[in-house]
């Protein structure tokens, strides 16, 4: 396959190096290979033997017509020249995107597969239980347990637990502290009622387990002192029941869970904090004969470190300890976003399968950090300055100030009484600037990077400070 690679002369070594081996003709069109224009492309290309033209990613210009004059196909490279190698070696056994740069068009690719990959292997699974339709245990993805801690003390429930679920969750933990009556817990469970995803009560209260069991789907948490007087009753409810060690053992209660007619068991061994005994609780996870319960969120809540790479570790152990439940909660600020990443977690380790590692999976959970960092060549120039402070003295925008704020997953510019309301930086920008509600250059560069730090904030769930640092 005769392949035509028009690029600039910044990118020249690495296109040739990358095209190495390849039948492709490497032509440099400019400086710049994102300024290559539809005529100048037609210009290059007449006469050429070639079966494909591949552009740099970074191109935003339409080549539609220059497909029809040459009659094939003009795909958009990769947005870095380094990755230009991936592409080149999967030419011939796929077709590319004529819009969307190739390494994303990749990415969405492979994450694409993956999602299918998951639900085939979530369709074929077995089940140790089944809980209103969501399959627990067996061969079957670890599932997501999102607690709502204190869920008579939340305003709106229902959007709480939508947006547990919107994240991943497969499964709502409905916590009643001991300030709960038995009103508050039909309340809230009435609240819920109608949505089809499984719901548990998360007390060890008899009389909330005996409120709540008429809609509950799990009982957490039953032990020695609470199985005398409610394990009949969850037994002729038929509901699935968490069971954890207390005063006696794990399998001393479970054979009393078991007396008591409760079939339908999880096993929570209990996973300890960190600098609690986090890797000894690791050794009561054994086979008991009934799903694993993995309490991850009580590792994750105490401990000051971003919750992302924590998660996906305490995942890969429950992975290990063939746990079937994940336990996760956003309890405080620093865990919010717990549901989301605990679900990809989940999803990572059930695609790994047979490979020893889990990575390449087409999912990650990289956050900030990248997986591989791109070389690109320097930017040729003849004369380089060193810039000086900005000057003390500010001279304010004539059309006046802006007021940039985020709320509810929206970035919000106030000026004179108007909001411009968006989620993109430079949709808002653009709006603001098109409304002639900025006059200097200087203002428009302030508020460009204003907004994208806000951008910034919602996209990681940071809180948002105008003028402050990110």
């Amino acid at each position: 396959m005769r392949v035509l690679l028009p690029t600039g002369t910044i990118a020249e070594k690495i296109v040739r190096k990358a095209a190495a081996g390849f039948d492709a003709n490497v032509i440099v069109t400019g400086v710049i290979a994102s300024f290559l224009t539809p005529e100048k492309l037609l210009a290059i290309a007449r006469g050429g033997d070639y079966d494909v033209v591949i552009t740099s990613g970074m191109c935003t210009a339409s080549f539609a017509l220059v497909e029809e004059e040459l009659g094939i196909p003009v795909y958009r490279g990769p947005r870095h020249a380094a990755d230009l190698g991936m592409m080149l070696r999967m030419l011939g056994r796929m077709e590319f995107s004529r819009t969307v740069p190739a390494d994303e068009f990749l990415t969405r690719m492979r994450e694409e597969e993956a999602r299918n990959h998951l639900k085939e292997m979530e369709e074929g699974a077995s089940c140790a239980i089944t809980v209103r339709g969501c399959c627990i245990g067996g061969t079957s993805r670890m599932k997501v347990l999102a607690e709502i801690m204190d869920a008579h003390r939340v305003p709106d429930i229902r959007a709480t637990t939508e947006r547990y679920l919107a994240a991943g969750a497969d499964i709502i933990d409905l916590g009643f502290g001991f300030d709960a009556t038995v009103e508050d817990v039909k309340r809230v469970f009435a609240a819920l009622r109608s949505l089809p995803v499984p719901l548990a009560a998360d007390t060890q209260d008899p009389s909330l387990i005996h409120a709540a069991l008429p809609d509950a789907d799990i009982i957490l948490s039953l032990q020695e002192e609470n199985i005398p007087l409610v394990g009949a009753a969850v037994a002729a409810a038929g509901v699935a029941a968490v069971v954890v060690p207390g005063g006696v053992s794990l399998a001393e209660n479970i054979r009393a869970a078991e007396a008591a007619g409760i079939s339908r068991i999880i096993a929570d061994p209990l996973l300890q904090p960190v600098g609690s005994g986090l890797v000894s609780s690791l050794l009561s996870f054994e086979d008991v004969g009934y799903p694993l319960f993995f309490g991850a969120g009580n590792v994750t809540e105490l401990i000051d470190a971003d919750s992302v790479g924590v998660n996906a570790l305490l995942a890969a152990m429950a992975h290990e300890c063939h746990a079937a439940v994940l336990f996760t909660s956003e309890h405080s600020e620093k865990t919010q976003g717990s549901v989301r990443e605990m679900r990809r977690a989940a999803e990572m380790m059930a695609l790994m399968g047979d490979r020893p590692y889990p990575k390449d999976l087409g999912l990650s959970l990289f956050c900030i950090k990248e997986k591989r960092r791109r070389h690109e060549p320097a930017i040729p120039r003849e004369v380089t300055r060193d810039v000086s402070y900005v000057p003390k003295e500010l001279v304010f925008d004539p059309c006046g100030n802006l007021r940039i704020g985020i709320e509810g997953g929206w970035i919000i510019a106030e000026h004179n009484g108007t909001a411009f309301r968006g989620k993109k930086w430079d949709e808002v920008f653009s709006a603001i600037l098109s409304d002639g509600r900025v006059s200097l250059m200087d203002h428009a560069g302030y508020l460009g990077k204003e907004l994208y730090k806000a951008e910034l904030a919602l996209r990681f769930g940071r809180s948002f400070e105008q003028d402050g640092d990110f």
